[in-house]
């Protein structure tokens, strides 16, 4: 059986992101996609527009670990209907501090491109320490 397109736009995503391809990246969310980071930490909010996504939150990602963050998908759900949900696991150190999460995204996709992500996490005091 054939995956679902959602779930390969989203399996596609996580590999983009893996790799550092922002490119990739901002050609698979609309202009004025919107991610919602949950918590209280510096890193939390919600960041409109593709360039604040890539920009203002993945980049940091990366350059507040030092390019230790890493994000293992290990599944994706679809609904059929323009959602996609995947679970994963993230590892990052950062000032001394190292994170070992569960976490995931509820993905809302317009057509062939993602308009909304909501993020979750597992443990959200161990993350908003890790970010703080």
């Amino acid at each position: 059986m054939a995956e679902h397109p959602h779930a390969q736009l989203v399996r596609q995503g996580y590999e983009a992101f893996q790799r550092g391809d922002m490119d990739t990246l901002r050609g698979m969310m609309t202009g004025d996609c919107t991610h919602h980071v949950p918590g209280s930490s510096p890193l939390s909010g919600d960041y409109k527009g593709i360039d604040n996504i890539i920009d203002g939150y993945y980049t940091r990602l990366a350059t507040e670990t030092d390019g230790s963050f890493r994000v293992e998908l290990r599944n994706i759900f679809v609904d059929g209907r323009g959602h996609a949900m995947s679970v994963h696991h993230f590892t990052a150190d950062r000032g001394g501090k190292h994170i070992d999460e569960m976490g995931g995204i509820v993905f809302r996709i317009v057509g062939d491109k993602m308009t909304d992500l909501d993020e979750c996490v597992a443990d959200m005091e161990q993350t908003d320490d890790f970010w703080s």
